[in-house]
């Protein structure tokens, strides 16, 4: 059924991390038109202390209590992957929009029977690639869609973080059960999404190459791709670096753009022998813009950015990459799926 449009969007999260406490949890309790009124996690303590913390009214002491609660619209799952599908079939089962957190499945096979669940039950089901919302990537956007630095011929992305990351991570970063490409999993696919969104669907993945620390998940990934409409991507993602990077480079035939996927960093466009920088910052919380434009679509005022018809294309190439490469660890290739 649709929601009212007249009505505040009532959100009930699944879970109390890093993400929720200050990325997307607030975004969900301050955008426009949505409030965050119920919480659960793993235990019971973590879902009471985060609802202390942060004002929500109800705490449950399941997940599967807060998805078929009367006083929640609409779910929000902030878990660790495992769990993801598991969560969103119950939810797609109990007749409620959802959010699921990135990456959006373990493998490709199980985001797809997500996308399947919600398209049977007519149900919006949204996944938070957030950057698709953020001002400085609709700046790139409008930028490629003008004609700014001509075609687009090529995209290339260097991330490198220091071992130390690897370090400090929270757990299901570096667990192969919850991320068989480690950080690669975690991070890369945001960018990769970003692409899909900038430069349109991945055609192919043209090579892979994961290397590993002896009994860890991958620490340094290589890749490269083709877009649809004939860019060409690559990227290498090293978190055993001696020292951080990020940059992102579109070349076209008149020029390139230079920003950073994650680091602050100004965008700069350089066309016709000129150069100019534009400092744009973040919304806070960050994933402010991408909670609007979901109560947006949810009362009918405007499409998604992103949905899970165009994420189950970012699940695949990650699939790509991880599975189909020329070096991949027995725990990746053997990641289960429930479905």
């Amino acid at each position: 059924m649709p929601l009212d449009p007249m009505r505040r969007i009532r959100w009930g999260m699944i879970g109390t991390g890093s993400v929720a406490q200050h990325k997307s949890g607030p975004a969900y309790a301050l955008a426009q038109g949505s409030e965050l009124v119920a919480v659960a996690s793993r235990t019971a303590e973590s879902a009471r202390t985060y609802a202390a913390r942060h004002g929500v009214a109800q705490v449950f002491a399941t997940p599967t209590d807060l998805i078929h609660s009367a006083a929640v619209d609409a779910v929000y799952i902030a878990t660790p992957p495992s769990s993801h599908i598991p969560l969103a079939l119950a939810v797609a089962n109990a007749g409620k929009p959802c959010c699921i957190e990135k990456p959006m499945a373990l493998c490709y096979r199980d985001a797809l029977a997500a996308l399947q669940a919600f398209e049977a039950a007519a149900l919006p089901l949204f996944v938070a690639y957030y950057r698709r919302s953020l001002p400085r990537f609709l700046q790139i956007a409008e930028w490629l869609r003008a004609g700014a630095i001509g075609t687009v011929r090529a995209v290339d992305w260097r991330l490198h973080r220091t071992a130390a990351l690897a370090a400090t991570a929270s757990n299901w970063r570096v667990d192969a059960n919850e991320a068989p490409g480690g950080l690669f999993e975690d991070l890369a696919c945001h960018g990769l999404d970003l692409f899909d969104f900038l430069l349109g669907p991945v055609l192919h993945v043209e090579r892979a190459t994961l290397e590993d620390a002896a009994g860890a998940v991958p620490h340094r990934v290589e890749a490269a791709w083709h877009h649809r409409n004939g860019v060409v991507g690559q990227g290498i993602w090293d978190f055993a670096a001696r020292e951080r990077a990020d940059v992102v480079t579109f070349t076209g035939d008149a020029g390139r753009i230079r920003c950073a996927m994650f680091d602050e960093a100004p965008v700069v466009l350089t066309a016709q022998g000129r150069s100019g920088e534009r400092v744009i910052p973040n919304p806070v919380p960050i994933q402010l813009h991408h909670v609007e434009h979901m109560v947006a679509h949810l009362n009918g005022a405007a499409q998604h950015p992103s949905t899970a018809q165009s994420a189950i294309r970012t699940a695949w190439v990650m699939e790509q990459i991880l599975r189909g490469s020329m070096t991949v660890r027995s725990t990746i290739a053997k990641t289960a799926c429930v479905s």
